[in-house]
């Protein structure tokens, strides 16, 4: 069974369907994500929140200016290289394309600090 998309997301997926090493779905927790190479690099969660995977300093400048938040997975522990978004989702784009090109980076050995 494949997850019902978000609206909001669509714009999302429509802008990365075809980018190298691309898919989208899965079970479990993967199943609203997009990754690349098998990680995940952006998705929506069951809170309808769009989450992406940057690096640390980009979170805790979008976090500082109030754009977004870290993201807690539900356990308690927030994840420094996860920024989650409510709303609009004007900027998600852009975004999940800083998300992609970082997860690109990190899968080759870069990106992580």
């Amino acid at each position: 069974m494949v997850a019902e998309v978000d609206p909001r997301f669509a714009p999302v997926l429509a802008a990365l369907e075809g980018e190298p090493g691309v898919t989208f779905g899965g079970k479990g927790f993967g199943s609203t994500a997009l990754k690349v190479n098998g990680k995940i690099f952006a998705m929506m969660t069951p809170g309808r929140r769009f989450v992406a995977k940057l690096p640390r300093d980009r979170v805790a400048e979008l976090v500082r200016l109030g754009k977004g938040k870290q993201f807690d997975p539900g356990h308690g522990r927030l994840m420094k290289e996860w920024v989650a978004l409510d709303g609009t989702p004007s900027s998600w784009v852009g975004l999940a394309k800083e998300a992609y090109g970082f997860a690109c980076g990190a899968s080759e050995g870069r990106g992580r600090r």
